[in-house]
């Protein structure tokens, strides 16, 4: 009986709650020790540049490293995107017995323009925010290919900058849209729900985390928090409608960038170091989001349900549209396993 507890026989692995809880805790763990592995690397070259301190050893703050207060969070998103995929491919191999493609990676011709349509919508979507606010008045323009970081030229912050959203991009996807949807879904494939709602309730309780995960944001309100839940389930829909995470990566990136780099809007509660178009908030906060953004207000929300419809109408071209549910259902690949899928 306590072995049932731990271990599903029938897949022989660990049950999906314990699967989870080593997967956090492994996350946590690889990405802490990148961390220190790129500030250790970090300080050894402040120091003959003549930084005054090393950060690794003197416990700087990151916006403190090498004078920039984008370089710490530049390595601390590019550490955490290399902890989400290791720890995605080692749990993966090892605990799951599935191929890191089985995460939403299963790349071809397909998956490149499920991309490229996912950075196109949130331009489009980030554009469209823009230019209603521009035309009613609720957003001024303050300049042009500005930089908020002295000493530091628009390009050399813009450069830092897309390095930044790509890497949040890409681990975000992996570990709420990836390795967490898919495992919550496959545990929760019993007999009295089904794959189909063990995928649809995986979506929200995932998008639900992922809210939650931004509520200390700075700035950040109920409204945002919602919001943000509600964006979960718009990144999650290209996962569930097209079994790879494509769309949502292309999207996540694309969104943040156009927000914070192109618009000039803060993103989730945070300033960026540079605006191509310099704006400023001059409408009521229910609307724009106010110093959280526009995923704090209404726009960000009317944006939501409108990039659902043209992912669903983008998706819609290869036929009838139906949900992944063969994401909730474990294929082994490994250690010759061979399992009857649950229905």
């Amino acid at each position: 009986m306590l072995k049932r507890l731990f271990w599903n026989t029938r897949e022989r692995r660990l049950r999906s709650f314990w699967r989870l809880g080593l997967y956090v805790g492994a996350y946590f763990l690889f990405t802490e020790v990148f961390i220190l592995i790129l500030l250790f690397i970090t300080g050894m070259i402040a120091v003959p540049s003549g930084v005054e301190h090393q950060p690794f050893i003197a416990g700087v703050q990151p916006m403190q490293i090498m004078g920039n207060p984008l370089v710490g969070f530049l390595l601390i998103s590019g550490a955490t995107c290399l902890g989400a995929l290791g720890t995605t491919f080692l749990i993966g191999k090892w605990i799951d017995h599935r191929k890191f493609k089985g995460f939403g990676f299963k790349f071809s011709k397909t998956w490149w323009k499920d991309f490229a349509f996912g950075i196109t919508l949130g331009a489009f979507l980030m554009g469209l925010i823009f230019f209603f606010g521009w035309i009613t008045g609720t957003v001024n323009l303050r300049g042009f290919f500005v930089s908020f970081i002295p000493n530091m030229s628009f390009t050399a912050v813009f450069i830092q900058s897309l390095l930044l959203f790509v890497f949040v991009g890409v681990y975000e996807e992996i570990v709420f849209r990836g390795y967490l949807l898919i495992n919550l879904a496959e545990g929760l494939n019993m007999k009295f729900l089904g794959k189909t709602w063990a995928l649809v309730i995986s979506i929200v309780l995932t998008s639900l985390i992922f809210g939650l995960s931004h509520f200390d944001n700075p700035n950040a309100t109920w409204i945002s928090t919602v919001n943000i839940v509600l964006t979960g389930v718009f990144l999650g829909i290209g996962m569930f409608l097209s079994g790879n995470l494509a769309i949502p990566i292309g999207l996540h990136i694309s969104w943040n960038f156009f927000q914070g780099i192109v618009f000039g809007f803060p993103v989730s509660g945070m300033n960026t170091g540079a605006a191509m178009i310099a704006t400023e908030s001059a409408g009521p906060v229910w609307l724009t989001g106010g110093a959280f953004g526009p995923e704090g207000g209404a726009l960000g929300l009317i944006a939501i349900f409108v990039g659902s419809g043209l992912t669903l109408l983008w998706l819609r071209r290869r036929g009838r549209l139906m949900l992944h549910a063969d994401l909730s259902v474990y294929n082994p690949i490994y250690r010759g396993n061979k399992v009857n899928p649950v229905s």
